[in-house]
């Protein structure tokens, strides 16, 4: 049975996670708003991005993507997968829902599958499912921490492409729902092909005046490819961070709430005891002066 010194150590300790907890929800409430507002100004940068394309395509009147061809079968092809995860914990479901999402794509998939991490925990979970982790990242610590990754990333990529012959790059991570809570989706990133042309050409142009390409074209359609590239992995970054977060705030409400029960609790129980206690004080003083009464009677 519990003493009052330990109901009352009990206590201590319930009110020291309680305020650790409070730090962490107030730091993941702050981070959210930085990488929300991130993720809004990158879907400008995206859109104005791909208008650009658009613009290109139409000013050169191109309306047939050109592939080059692939001589090896598509079984021996190495797929590359991008995964987006955490470093840290407290983030309730959001590595297994990840986590989970890329087994069930890629099981259905044919070919050899290489997958490069971001995120400790994530990478745990992946390879302890028997996928082939080749590269890992730490997750950005902050909004400015982002572009250096992504710079690095898409060095990688070209890398791959050019010396072992990749040339299929899927982005896979958590995006916020709208309300509360995250969902997975994927992304492909390379190669471009004539769906991902057609998408684009089906995006309506801002204004009736016909686009021009000012400049060397094959210079501009470079240049906006990579910045294509570049808000496309990004983006997949931030929202990321800001659906991490998000779920981390949400895991601070249930663990502040459950604390917050158990310190109801373990007051009603430390008042209970010592009421127990002063009453069994009182009954044995009652007692003794009901006795001395006697004697002297």
């Amino acid at each position: 049975m519990d003493t009052l010194e330990d109901l009352n150590r009990k206590l201590d300790g319930a009110k020291d996670i309680k305020s650790v907890v409070k730090a962490m929800k107030a730091m993941a409430a702050a981070n959210i708003s930085q990488y929300e507002a991130a993720v809004a100004s990158l879907g400008d940068y995206y859109h104005t991005v791909t208008l650009g394309i658009k613009a290109y395509l139409t000013a050169e009147k191109i309306q047939t993507f050109i592939e080059k061809p692939v001589y090896r079968k598509e079984d021996n092809q190495t797929i590359c997968v991008i995964v987006f995860g955490s470093d840290l914990g407290l983030v309730g479901q959001f590595n297994d829902l990840i986590s989970g999402y890329v087994q069930q794509t890629l099981g259905g998939v044919a070919g050899k599958k290489e997958l490069w991490v971001i995120g400790e925990r994530v990478q745990a979970l992946l390879e302890d499912s028997g996928l082939n982790v080749t590269k890992s990242y730490s997750v950005p610590g902050s909004i400015d921490a982002v572009t250096p990754l992504i710079q690095n990333i898409l060095i990688e990529i070209e890398a791959a492409r050019e010396k072992e012959h990749i040339h299929q790059f899927y982005v896979f991570h958590n995006q916020p729902k709208v309300g509360s809570g995250c969902e997975p989706v994927v992304q492909r990133l390379l190669p471009l092909d004539q769906k991902w042309m057609q998408e684009i050409i089906n995006i309506p142009w801002p204004t009736n005046n016909i686009p021009e390409v000012a400049g060397n074209p094959e210079t501009t359609l470079t240049a906006l490819l990579s910045a294509y590239l570049f808000v496309s992995t990004f983006k997949a970054c931030t929202e990321s961070l800001a659906a991490e977060n998000a779920s981390r705030l949400e895991a601070m409400q249930r663990a502040e709430k459950s604390i917050t029960d158990m310190l109801e609790a373990l007051s009603k129980k430390f008042q209970s005891l010592r009421q127990s206690m002063i009453d069994e004080e009182l009954f044995d003083v009652v007692s003794g002066f009901e006795a001395l009464k006697k004697e002297r009677h």
